[in-house]
C-alpha cells in the first residue's frame, strides 16, 4: 500500500473499531492502480456524519446534507462521506434528494465512471463491482451505468469524460461518446466556474489535442463561451504541442491567440475566471505581439518581467516549436540593474525636491524616463547620479528632460 494510504489508514482503523465500515475511495485508488501520482485521498463509510465527528478530535463540516466531513490528520486533511443514494435529477446538477444507505456497492453505483468506482479496504483490497479495473486495462472511460442518465444526473460529467481522456491518456468508450453527442446541450445547464475548472485540467493533461479533437468531433465546444470555431481553428487546436504548456496563464494564452480573440476581457470574463488570472493572461498576449515585431531586449524583460516573458517563450514553443529563448530571457534578467520601480534609487518625493516642482502628471512621466534609463543602463542607479541628471535638464526651462 502507498504512503498516502498509510498516512490515511489511522482514519479507517479509528472508523472500523467504532463498527463502522470504512474504505478509500476515488481517484485516489484509480491512480494508486495506474500507478499514477495521488492526490488527495477520499474515504466513505457507513458512519453518519455526526458519528463521524464524534470520533476525532479535529473535523470540518463541509456539508450535512450530503454526508461530507473533513477529518484533520497528522496535519492532513480527509474528506470522509457517509454511503449514499441520490435521488433524482431536476436541474441537470443536482440531486433533488440524498439518501444514507448501509451498503458500499449502492454508492459507488451513484459515481460517474467506472474507473472512479472502486474502492480498497484497508489491507489493499480492491472492491470493483463495475470492472473499473478493466476499463483501466483497456484505457476506456464509461459511465456507470447508461450514459444518458449519468450525464442527464450532471451534466458536467460529459467535460469531466474529456478531461479524463486527456489526463489519463486514455479514449472515451463508443456509447458514452455517443451519449456526448445526443445530450451535449444540457452542458447550458452548469455553471461556468465549473465547465472552466474541467477546461483548465483538460488543457494541463497528457493529451489535450486528443480531448478537442473529442469535444470538436462530438459538437461539446459549441457550448463552451466564445468557441465559434472554423475548420482551420478546429485544426489548430488539435494540431498544438499542448504539453509543452507549464500552468493555465499560458494554456489560456494559447486559447486566445488560436482563437483569434481580440476582446481577450469579454472572453475571460465569460469564463468567470479570477481578476488577477485574466491580468496574467492578457500580460502575456500583449508581450506576445511585442515578441513577434522584436526580439527580447532590456526594455522588454523589464517591462513584462521575468514570469511573462517565460510563458512567452513557452507560448512560442507551443505554436511554432522555434528557438528555445529561456536562456537567453534569463541572462537579460539577471544583468537588469533593476527589476521594478521599487528599486530605483530615487523616489517622488525626491524628483520634486531636486526639480522644485509640484506634483502633476510630469512627476509620472519623469520617473518612467529615469527608470529606463537605468534598465538602459545609459544612467547607473544612483541617487547622486539620477539626481546630477535631473539638475542638468531642470536648467532648460520648460524643456523635456
Amino acid at each position: 500500500m502507498k504512503q498516502p494510504f498509510l498516512e490515511a489508514l489511522p482514519v479507517i482503523e479509528t472508523l472500523e473499531k467504532a463498527g463502522f465500515e470504512a474504505y478509500f475511495v476515488g481517484g485516489a485508488v484509480r491512480d494508486a492502480i495506474i500507478d499514477r501520482p495521488i492526490g488527495d485521498v477520499d474515504i466513505a463509510t457507513s458512519a453518519k456524519p455526526e458519528q463521524v465527528m464524534n470520533l476525532f478530535d479535529k473535523t470540518i463540516l463541509v456539508g450535512m446534507e450530503h454526508g461530507t466531513v473533513v477529518v484533520v490528520h497528522e496535519g492532513i486533511s480527509y474528506e470522509v462521506t457517509t454511503f449514499r443514494t441520490e435521488g433524482t435529477y431536476e436541474d441537470f446538477r443536482r440531486p433533488s434528494s440524498v439518501t444514507f444507505v448501509s451498503s458500499l456497492k449502492e454508492d459507488l453505483q451513484r459515481r460517474d465512471f467506472t474507473v472512479n468506482a472502486m474502492a480498497m479496504d484497508k489491507k489493499g483490497v480492491i472492491i470493483d463491482p463495475f470492472n473499473g479495473q478493466k476499463a483501466l486495462q483497456h484505457r476506456k472511460i464509461e459511465t456507470v451505468g447508461e450514459a444518458k442518465e449519468r450525464f442527464h444526473e450532471d451534466a458536467l460529467r460529459m467535460m469531466r469524460a474529456v478531461r479524463f481522456m486527456s489526463q489519463l491518456g486514455f479514449t472515451v468508450e463508443q456509447k458514452t461518446k455517443e451519449a456526448i453527442v445526443e445530450h451535449g446541450h444540457l452542458l447550458q445547464h452548469v455553471s461556468i466556474e465549473r465547465t472552466s475548472v474541467e477546461l483548465e485540467k483538460l488543457m494541463l493533461g497528457r493529451k489535450p489535442g486528443d480531448a478537442f479533437s473529442l469535444l470538436i468531433e462530438t459538437g461539446l465546444y459549441k457550448y463552451l463561451p466564445g468557441f465559434s470555431l472554423n475548420d482551420e481553428m478546429k485544426r489548430r487546436l488539435c494540431a498544438c504541442q499542448w504539453g509543452k504548456a507549464t500552468d493555465v496563464i499560458e494554456s489560456w494564452s494559447i486559447i486566445l491567440i488560436l482563437l483569434g480573440v481580440h476582446e481577450t476581457n469579454a472572453f475571460l470574463r465569460a469564463w468567470k475566471l479570477p481578476n488577477k488570472r485574466i491580468k496574467d493572461v492578457q500580460a502575456v498576449i500583449a508581450a506576445y505581439s511585442e515578441r513577434k515585431l522584436q526580439p527580447w531586449d532590456k526594455r522588454t524583460v523589464y517591462l513584462y518581467g521575468l514570469d511573462t516573458a517565460l510563458h512567452v517563450n513557452r507560448v512560442n514553443l507551443m505554436l511554432h516549436s522555434g528557438l528555445d529563448e529561456e536562456s537567453l530571457i534569463r541572462s537579460i534578467h539577471k544583468e537588469l540593474p533593476i527589476h521594478s520601480l521599487k528599486d530605483l534609487a530615487v523616489n517622488g518625493k525626491d524628483v520634486m525636491a531636486i526639480c522644485r516642482r509640484k506634483g502633476g502628471p510630469w512627476l509620472s512621466e519623469l520617473l518612467q524616463k529615469i527608470e529606463m534609463k537605468v534598465v538602459q543602463k545609459e544612467l547607473p542607479n544612483e541617487r547622486e547620479a539620477i539626481k546630477e541628471w535631473l539638475e542638468s535638464c531642470n536648467q532648460i526651462l520648460d524643456e523635456p528632460c
